[in-house]
């Protein structure tokens, strides 16, 4: 099976990730861990990122895209993936799509964790609490939940043209939800 998995910050997008691409037995492809994969072996994407990283700026598409499509070229990812993190532009669609053309494969499925904002800003205050994070304030968290929004519709908007989005309810346990992302992946109604 291969997955698109999306969903606000705090919405449990990492951790239905890690557990539903366990559950499926197909490799969980998280950009952040692509990033940092290619940082800790020095590898020249690896190099690039870190310049861009380093001084604060977003990693360009075409290195993020150049990460992405190599990791889906390995073999361990022939018989599926659960991509998190990636696409989050109209831009990136464009360019999974020719990923997956040149590895004559489609997707199966994105899945959109759907989450109420109040409930999302409480995680990740208490979040931010925990981890130390003084700059992640309410204001800063429903500014980024604004950006997500803006930037994530017209990537659903695509995917539900093209009949591949489901939207799940992200509220509940983490068994809650991840039963609910497996039966939708199942397609089962719910």
């Amino acid at each position: 099976m291969r997955v698109v998995l999306m969903g606000p910050p705090g919405s449990g997008k990492g951790t239905q990730a890690a557990v539903v691409s366990e559950r499926l037995g197909v490799p969980h492809v998280s950009t952040g861990e692509l990033f940092r994969g290619h940082l800790d072996e020095v590898t020249p994407l690896g190099i690039a990122a870190g310049m861009f990283m380093d001084s604060g700026s977003y990693v360009p598409d075409h290195i993020t895209n150049a990460m992405v499509r190599d990791r889906l070229g390995q073999s361990d990812a022939a018989a599926g993936f659960l991509l998190d993190g990636y696409p989050r532009t109209i831009e990136q669609v464009h360019e999974l799509d020719s990923v997956l053309a040149d590895l004559g494969i489609a997707l199966d499925r994105v899945v959109e964790l759907s989450i109420d904002n109040d409930e999302v800003v409480g995680r990740l205050l208490k979040r931010a609490q925990e981890q130390g994070r003084a700059d992640d304030t309410e204001e800063v968290i429903r500014h980024r939940m604004e950006v997500y929004a803006e930037q994530t519709e017209p990537l659903a908007r695509v995917y539900a043209d093209k009949g591949l989005l489901v939207h799940v309810d992200g509220m509940g346990t983490v068994e809650q939800v991840r039963d609910r992302v497996l039966a939708a992946l199942a397609g089962e109604p719910g």
